[in-house]
């Protein structure tokens, strides 16, 4: 009995965890689709008469844009856990941790910037969007779910493309995942000081007056 709730608890720890790692491309998709579309948003602004229904609609599209941009971080630092992102049971792309980081760096170029009304952070903002999304998406794709599929590419294409998804995977190909994950650890670390530091100088300390 011990035996079968332990099996089950890992069977679904390892359900919810393939889930998150086949749900992220999507939220990737969404996450580009409201970030580009903010000039569609504001021509659309533009023809509303209505000064309350226009204010109404662009919170809702900046709390939809940013919410999911939240969530995808949060659900992406999962393949940070090294029993996670290492394991040969669960399918990881072997660059989910660097797309994390950088969409980490796009949430601080957002955080230290307006990328709403300063074109520069708006670009920088959409560079790091679309390098993070490609470093999980490709691989996701080409590695993880084209695994079986390698026989099928290598009759097609005529010659031998065996070894590309397992390259692209992080449990099939420690030599490369282990120091890509200790470089994303460090990045977050680094990231995460730049941020206490810009915190820190932007704060202003007031002194509590007496009674």
């Amino acid at each position: 009995m011990p035996d079968q709730t332990q099996a089950l608890v890992q069977g679904t720890q390892y359900w919810m965890l393939l889930s998150v790692a086949a749900v992220l491309p999507i939220l990737w998709s969404f996450t580009l689709a409201l970030h580009f579309a903010r000039p569609y948003i504001l021509r659309y602004l533009q023809g509303l008469t209505l000064r309350f229904g226009g204010d109404v609609w662009w919170l809702s599209y900046v709390l939809m844009r940013d919410g999911l941009l939240v969530v995808t971080f949060a659900l992406s630092v999962v393949f940070l856990f090294p029993n996670v992102y290492m394991s040969a049971d669960l399918g990881v792309p072997v660059t989910a941790p660097i797309a994390a980081l950088i969409l980490f760096w796009a949430l601080l170029a957002k955080l230290t910037g307006d990328s709403d009304d300063d074109a520069r952070t708006f670009r920088i903002v959409s560079v790091l969007l679309v390098i993070a999304s490609a470093f999980y998406i490709v691989p996701q794709i080409y590695g993880v779910e084209a695994a079986d599929q390698a026989a099928t590419w290598n009759s097609v294409l005529g010659f031998n493309l065996s070894g590309l998804p397992g390259s692209l995977v992080s449990g099939a190909n420690p030599d490369v995942s282990y120091p890509i994950l200790n470089l994303s650890l460090a990045g977050f670390a680094a990231t995460g000081g730049v941020i206490f530091l810009w915190f820190m100088r932007k704060t202003k300390f007031e002194p509590a007056e007496a009674a």
